[in-house]
């Protein structure tokens, strides 16, 4: 989810533009680490993949900024420090951690989840989104890649258990995903560091900052761009995924997500 949209959600939900304080803020990945620290991180690694109003949290560039701010030149970027190897072993568990929820709420509850209207922290498209994936890339691959697509990597998860994955199959390819996604950043951020201070003068480093983020982040995409490339060749040679909702597939019709549960979820 870009930028501007969690801005405008917030805007929208938070009266809060008091002084002092903005809700812009809340997704200011350096703000939030000089505010909240590891322990600040760790929760919004749970949050974004586990809890559904935690979906305008920023990741990846909260992710990056953290890496930079385990490095040595920590101080001079980002004005405090991280240790890296907290991050590294906390940061994929309270992100596997979350999804793990996201997952268990929806083998739970089932469609009945996302049977609700739009809303300003709620909206159709989010879930849309997320069974699109699900359906182009397949159940295991959906589950790692959603994790490098803000918003998709929060409501992924409990799309995945209204359509029935296997909690030990979604848990299998939770954990490859969580790892490759968060150290994978965090350590881009450490090794970047230093490169930062040395080609940026301190004074102009917050002005380079945002751009250094946004293009980790379009980076950070590259898998998703590849499986698009071979989606496409695939589909040009007649291998392609239809592109009809995984639920409506289930249940022999085009109808969406919420009304479309079968199996152990037919009965509630």
């Amino acid at each position: 989810m870009e930028t501007a949209e969690k801005a405008r959600v917030l805007g929208e939900t938070l009266a809060l533009d008091g002084e002092g304080f903005s809700p812009a803020k809340l997704i200011d990945p350096k703000w939030l680490i000089e505010t909240f620290g590891l322990i600040g991180v760790w929760f919004i690694m749970f949050a974004e993949t586990g809890l559904l109003l935690g979906f305008f949290f920023p990741g990846d560039s909260l992710l990056f900024i953290a890496g930079v701010a385990s490095s040595p030149v920590a101080e001079k970027i980002v004005g405090t420090s991280l240790p890296l190897p907290y991050l590294l072993i906390g940061a994929p568990i309270c992100a596997i951690a979350g999804a793990q929820l996201g997952h268990y709420l929806g083998w739970r509850y089932g469609p009945k989840m996302f049977d609700r209207p739009d809303s300003k922290l709620f909206k159709r498209e989010y879930v849309e989104k997320a069974e699109y994936y699900f359906e182009k890339f397949g159940p295991a691959k959906a589950v790692v890649l959603a994790r490098f697509i803000p918003i998709v990597r929060t409501f992924l998860n409990p799309v995945a258990g209204v359509l029935e994955m296997k909690p030990r199959h979604f848990f299998v390819w939770n954990v490859i995903g969580g790892v490759l996604w968060t150290d994978g950043i965090l350590l881009i951020g450490w090794g970047l560091a230093k490169q930062i201070t040395d080609h940026i003068p301190p004074e102009k480093i917050d002005t380079y900052l945002l751009p250094m983020v946004i293009l980790i982040v379009l980076v950070s995409a590259i898998p998703i761009f590849i499986e698009i490339v071979r989606d496409r060749r695939a589909k040009r040679r007649g291998e392609g995924f239809s592109k009809r909702p995984v639920a409506a597939q289930r249940e022999g019709q085009d109808q969406a997500l919420p009304t479309a549960g079968r199996g152990r979820h037919s009965a509630r």
